[in-house]
This record gives structure tokens, C-alpha cells and sequence, in this order.
């Protein structure tokens, strides 16, 4: 099969919603259809033994969420599928802003109880910033919830973008009876024998048939035929450019946890959702069907394998082919390096590749080399667009609280910080580490990773700081002045930039007045 084919075959895509929508069920039962697993595990579940294949860290398992992307690949029908699988929680939306750099669409879920959620908004918002392509899949219909007329304005007043329902359900809550297929025009009826395998009948029939008011009784028949009616009349016919220029939402109806719907969703998926396309780099566009290829690092993970202590750098393929022991150069320190053993992943489980194409997401064992955002290439020098850290809302100061375990402590924090979950700040004046995070729940993920992960235990002291921010400014003798006159809260970050850490709105608000030739920026890719 030829790079052009191999291409168009390839379809990734994230997996986005609010905490507990379903999300991480959902990625369990795409996975589950598409053969790459025979029992589908669950996110929180007393009952069912196996955990979620998406949720591989101990602390995932602990707390009944994803706290990490997770990469899993698949074939269905012919098409290679690449699934990232994101963390919902708002403490860990840097992980998922950035993951968001890597995809080529996205399918967002919500609970049909709660509808559109604070995070779903943030998350959409990066969407449209980039013009994605975006399906919705209203899940947890197997409980009772809004009115699918009502989830249908509720997110095009919240999303701001429009809908296309290209499947219906058939009642709700205990009602509940399956999904009618807009797209293909036929009733899926899927009677699941056991939730945790893709066993089941599917019965197919014609939406005037009689044959249907005796499957599903004449008043929920009549039910269908008139909301059906009514979205014909409400909205558009669904046209796939609308789609793929991220205006128009196609929503599907389901219960992930039940299999319903999840099936319909997946194969309108593979038939409409966009192969891999282009990318931005400083210097120029990058077209995937080019010969020679470029990939950036868009994640690092450290300790996939606990017994191993190897740091994995995710690794977006957007043009060429990848080769195994094949040299690229690493434009950030201008070396070329070969890689033995890249992989291809099902969450933490790897398994060796020889051969990659653009939109896959192959895994680079990583000593200390690279970090978010490097690019490879061929030879030449690019810089990939879009993929910043942004600046941390909440500070502590970290402390050793083992002195026997300071190079533990020390490696952990270096390699921890390395994924871009946290920031690491060296205060100038008293060499005191602190660290950054967007959410309270990172320190605790960090904490306990050290522990579990490292042997080595921090504890946190609180440090009064409103805002972290990168400066430059072309004005040297107005930046020494600066620094003279802020020295306590001049910090230097992981890469040696210096960093200003205002400890008020106010004290910010006024450097930016008495000091104007310095740039203050919010995010570090500038």
C-alpha cells in the first residue's frame, strides 16, 4: 500500500467531555467493536474486575478518572484508528489543550442528564480556534434525562455551533429502546446479552414498516415517525463540508455503557470524519502526502513501565513515512538520532513498529532528550505552531521530606515536569524550587507518583503568588532594571527562561504600566 493510501485509511481523533460524562466507557467500546479488545473494562465498577484500558495508572484506578492521555490504536473496516483519550477533569486541561494539537477531529460526549458542562465549553472553544471537525455523542440515555430536542439547542446556544441529529432515540430511562440511523435509514435495535462484550443482535428494519410498531410498540413507532419528521423539518440535510470546516456538529444518541449506539456512531465516523491533513510550522505549511517526514512531540510520559523507568515521548507523524534505525535530525539540539524500538501503543501496552504513517502516534523511548513541542525531521529545520505550556494558577513550594531520597526526589521532579502536567520554578534569590499546576489536583497526582513511582516523598508549603509570566524585551537596559528591582520575584523555569512571579494582580498590572518595552506573556510559546 502506497503513502497516499495509507493516509486516507488513517483517521485519529480525541475523545473530549466533561469529568463522568462516559467518555473513557466510550473509548472502551470503540475499542471493543473494533476487535482490539474482547471485554471492555470499566472506569468504576465494583462488580466488573477488569479496569478500563484507557486508565492504566495506578492513581486513574484509585479515583475513577483519567488523570493522563492515554493512545490507542486500532484497525476497523479497513481504516486505521488512532483514539487519544483525554483526561475530562479541569485540573488536567493542559494535558488536553495539548493533546488537542495532535488530532485531526474530535468527538465530544455529554451526559443527557446534564447537558452541555462548564469544561465541554473550554474544550470547544480550542476547537473552534483550530477549526476541527467535531461529532457529539449524547450518552447515558439508558437513565432518564433532558429532552433530545432540548441536549439539541442546549448545544448549539453553548457550543456555539450547529447540529445535524444524524440518529434518534427511541424513548429514554428504562423506555429506552435503541437508536434510529439518520444516516443509513435503518433502526438498530441492539440487545446486549452482556454489557462487557460486543455480543448482541442487531435488528434492521424500515421506518414505515408495520414490522416496527410490533418490535417496538405502536406508540413509541408513532413516537419516531413524528420526531423524526420534525428533524427533517428543523434541520438541514447534513453535507459533509459543513462538517469538516468545523460548522455544523453531526450528534449521535447512545448508552456507551450498554452498547447502544456506539456502533452507528463508529461506522459514520470512518466514512466521514477527515484523514490526516495539514499542519503549521513557522516556516511554512506541511502537506502530509510530502516524501519526507516531520513529526512533533506533543506529549511525554514518564515511567509507562514502572519496572523500567522509561520516559516515552509521543511522537505525531504529519508527513512522510517513519522508519525504524532510520536517522532523524532533532532540530532542538541538531543531532541525528536513530531509534531502535519505536512503538505503537493500546494504552500502556506497546508493541514495536517498523513503518509509520501521518496521523499516527508512535512512542519514542526518551532519556532526557526531547521535550513538548520538539520537532523531527529529515533534515530540515521547522518549528511546529500551537503546542504552549500555559501559565500555572496555583503555587507551593516543593520540599524534600526524605533527605536519604534526594536523588529520587530530584530525578522524579525533573521527569515529572518534563510531561507538561506541572511547572518547575527555581526562585533567583533563595534557590527555593516551586511548583506550578493549572489545578489543585495536580499536586496530589505528583505527590503520589513520587512516592509510588520514585520511592521519594515531598511535601508542599504555600508561597503567595497570583501569576507566573515569561519575559523578554529588546529594551536591555529597562530589563536589568527590572530584575534589580523585582529580584525576589524573578524565578527561572525548567529551560532557564527567565520567569516573573507576581504575587498580585495588582503588583502585575503595574510592572506592565511602569515598564512597557517588557513583554509579559501568559503562555511560553512566544
Amino acid at each position: 500500500m502506497d503513502l497516499t493510501q495509507e493516509i486516507k485509511r488513517r483517521r485519529t481523533f480525541a475523545i473530549i467531555s466533561h469529568p463522568d460524562a462516559g467518555k473513557t466507557t466510550l473509548t472502551e467500546k470503540l475499542l471493543l467493536f473494533g476487535g482490539a479488545i474482547h471485554v471492555a473494562g470499566a472506569v468504576k465498577s465494583n462488580k466488573i474486575k477488569k479496569g478500563a484500558t484507557s486508565d492504566f495508572m495506578e492513581i486513574e484506578r484509585q479515583r475513577g478518572i483519567s488523570v493522563a492521555t492515554s493512545v490507542m490504536g486500532f484497525e476497523y473496516k479497513g481504516i486505521k484508528i488512532n483514539i487519544l483519550d483525554t483526561p475530562g477533569h479541569e485540573d488536567f486541561a493542559e494535558d488536553t489543550y495539548r493533546t488537542l494539537t495532535a488530532v485531526d477531529s474530535v468527538i465530544i460526549v455529554i451526559d443527557c442528564a446534564k447537558g452541555v458542562e462548564t469544561q465541554t465549553r473550554k474544550l470547544m472553544e480550542v476547537c473552534r480556534m483550530r477549526n476541527t471537525p467535531v461529532m457529539v455523542f449524547i450518552n447515558k440515555l439508558d437513565r432518564n434525562g433532558k429532552d433530545p430536542f432540548d441536549l439539541l439547542d442546549e448545544i448549539e446556544s453553548e457550543l456555539k455551533i450547529n447540529v445535524r441529529p444524524l440518529a434518534f432515540p427511541i424513548g429514554m430511562g428504562p423506555s429506552f429502546k435503541g437508536v434510529y440511523n439518520l444516516f443509513e435509514n435503518k433502526l438498530s435495535l441492539f440487545f446486549p446479552e452482556d454489557r462487557q462484550t460486543a455480543q448482541g443482535e442487531v435488528v434492521e428494519v424500515d421506518l414505515n414498516d408495520p414490522k416496527l410498531d410490533e418490535i417496538i410498540t405502536e406508540k413509541d413507532a408513532n413516537n419516531l415517525r413524528t420526531d423524526l419528521e420534525l428533524v427533517e423539518g428543523v434541520y438541514p440535510e447534513f453535507e459533509l463540508d459543513t462538517y469538516l470546516s468545523g460548522e455544523v456538529a453531526p450528534v449521535f444518541f447512545g448508552s456507551a455503557l450498554n452498547n447502544f449506539g456506539v456502533m452507528e456512531l463508529l461506522d459514520c465516523f470512518i466514512r466521514i470524519a477527515p484523514h490526516p491533513g495539514k499542519s503549521r510550522t513557522l516556516q511554512r505549511e506541511i502537506d502530509p502526502f510530502e516524501d519526507k517526514m516531520t513529526g512533533f512531540i506533543f506529549k511525554i510520559h514518564a515511567n509507562m513501565d514502572p519496572n523500567h523507568r522509561d520516559r516515552i515521548a509521543f511522537l505525531k507523524i504529519c508527513s512522510g513515512t517513519f522508519e525504524r534505525n532510520k536517522p532523524y535530525l532533532h532540530v532542538g539540539s541538531g543531532k541525528n538520532i536513530k531509534f531502535s524500538s519505536p512503538n505503537a501503543f493500546m494504552a500502556d501496552k506497546k508493541s514495536i513498529v517498523d513503518f509509520a504513517y501521518p496521523g499516527d502516534i508512535i512512542g519514542l523511548h526518551d532519556t532526557g532528550n526531547f521535550k513538548i513541542g520538539d520537532t523531527l525531521t529529515e533534515g530540515e529545520k521547522l518549528k511546529f505552531t500551537g503546542i504552549p505550556s500555559f501559565s500555572p494558577e496555583m503555587f507551593r513550594y516543593i520540599e524534600n521530606a526524605d533527605p536519604l531520597k534526594f536523588k529520587q526526589l530530584s530525578k522524579g521532579v525533573d521527569q515529572l515536569m518534563d510531561e507538561g502536567v506541572a511547572q518547575l520554578f527555581t526562585n533567583k534569590m533563595n534557590g527555593r524550587k516551586i511548583i506550578g499546576t493549572v489545578g489543585a489536583l495536580q499536586f496530589e497526582v505528583i505527590q503520589y507518583r513520587l512516592e509510588h513511582e520514585y520511592g521519594a516523598k515531598c511535601k508542599y508549603e504555600p508561597v503567595s503568588i497570583y501569576k507566573a509570566c515569561w519575559i523578554e524585551s529588546d529594551n536591555k537596559e529597562q530589563l536589568d532594571d527590572f530584575r534589580k528591582r523585582k529580584f525576589q520575584n524573578i524565578a527561572l523555569d525548567k529551560h532557564g527562561r527567565k520567569v516573573f512571579l507576581a504575587d498580585t494582580s495588582y503588583a502585575l498590572q503595574l510592572s506592565q504600566e511602569r515598564f512597557p518595552d517588557i513583554k509579559f506573556h501568559f503562555t511560553s510559546e512566544f
